[in-house]
């Protein structure tokens, strides 16, 4: 008889976003005609960049002709992709990683998930506390994190982020062997100096530990002193893999398109990561579209970094009148200045999804509760800047009112 992975059995409930989506469901359908302003889930709202369909009509041109025709491509991704991540977010940063270190996919949340195919089951993992659930869902799910009791898993170490803490966890008082790090951060929309980052590198140098770092949202850090990869540290090509994807920065969350960097020199006992991931990608991935990798390259001509800016730059100004806006109304509120999400604490010791609620019944504006995140989310919300600008007004003028 054929047995599952009871793994799967022990994850609570639904994936967080997809129980938000079925709660505004069920409120549309009970409330018809009700406005609702959804600045929950982090989709972005601009169109792709002219820069980018015109890459991508080129390519489907291509497609259409023998001579220039693609098949199969490579499963770690075309080399003039490859070539241009390289030169544009690495080179230009004094950053030394090489085109057979990057592999392109069709998703950082991919990535993120299918990175602990090449991870012992008995590995340590630390994550934070909020923290982005894919992390911890796929641990479950590889049968690493133990027992879910009390709103935690029993074999994860969880690094609390609270505004005491300035929500940047404290390294770890054990030792970990994996450990997810996520600047600028979803769900708190806070940044990480060098100088912090540094001290990561080192406990991972001294406890032959491996920092999975996710520099997805990395393009909307706007403040001096705050690196953009992990690499940017000395001696992190020795313990860290960086994800980044062309989602957030560039618009791709419908055309899927991502990157993961392993460097040579990082390795678990004299076993190389980058050789086990492309192993592991020449068997499970067939790579992603040779018309989506040329629209990805798109974003890095001149006139491609421009256009992209202006949306990074927009999706900025959001942030900008969520923060200012909440503040205005009396709440608390973090992050946003280098990120598109903005953390928001619930006012009168709300709990989080009785805030959800309270702002989808009274204002028809929906965000996402924070303890959906982990149990140090509970008393917060998280916002996203991805709506227009006379929605995000329109939606912050709502809670405003109200909550005066």
């Amino acid at each position: 008889m054929a047995k599952i992975n009871e793994n799967f059995l022990k994850l609570p409930g639904s994936y967080l976003f997809s129980t938000v989506a079925k709660k505004i469901s069920a409120f549309e359908s009970a409330n018809p005609g009700a406005q609702i302003i959804k600045m929950s889930i982090g989709d972005v709202t601009r169109p792709l960049v002219p820069s980018v369909i015109n890459a991508m009509h080129k390519a489907v041109d291509e497609m259409a002709a023998a001579e220039t025709f693609r098949g199969y491509g490579p499963e770690q991704g075309y080399d003039f992709l490859r070539a241009a991540i390289v030169e544009n977010d690495y080179k230009s940063r004094g950053i030394s990683i090489e085109p057979d270190e990057v592999f392109i996919s069709d998703g950082a949340k991919s990535d993120c998930g299918n990175i602990v195919d090449i991870f012992a089951e008995d590995n340590k993992v630390a994550v934070c506390d909020p923290v982005y659930p894919v992390y911890v869902d796929t641990n479950a799910m590889s049968g690493r994190a133990g027992e879910f009791v009390s709103g935690k898993w029993n074999k994860l170490y969880y690094m609390e982020c609270t505004r005491e803490n300035g929500f940047l966890p404290e390294i770890p008082k054990e030792k970990v062997d994996m450990v997810y790090l996520c600047f600028p951060n979803n769900p708190t929309g806070m940044a990480a100096p060098a100088e912090y980052l540094k001290k990561w590198v080192e406990y991972a140098k001294a406890n032959g530990a491996v920092i999975l770092f996710d520099s997805a949202y990395e393009a909307f850090i706007t403040e001096p002193g705050v690196p953009h990869s992990i690499f940017e540290i000395d001696g992190a090509d020795e313990v860290a893999v960086e994800f980044r994807s062309f989602s957030k920065t560039a618009g791709f969350t419908g055309t899927r398109c991502a990157y993961t960097v392993i460097p040579k020199k990082l390795k678990v006992g004299e076993t190389s990561l980058n050789a086990l991931w492309n192993r592991r990608q020449c068997t499970k991935f067939n790579g992603a579209a040779y018309v989506i990798q040329r629209a990805a390259e798109a974003v890095y001509s001149p006139q491609g970094k421009k256009e992209t800016r202006a949306n990074i730059e927009y999706y900025l100004e959001n942030a900008k009148i969520i923060r200012e806006s909440l503040a205005e109304a009396g709440i608390e509120v973090y992050g946003g200045v280098n990120a598109p999400y903005i953390w928001a604490k619930t006012p009168d010791r709300m709990g989080s999804w009785e805030f959800f609620d309270y702002l989808l019944e009274k204002t028809q504006v929906a965000v996402t509760p924070g303890e959906g995140f982990g149990p140090s989310g509970e008393g917060y919300i998280r916002l996203t800047a991805f709506s227009s600008h006379e929605k995000t007004a329109e939606a912050m003028d709502r809670i405003r009112k109200t909550l005066k």
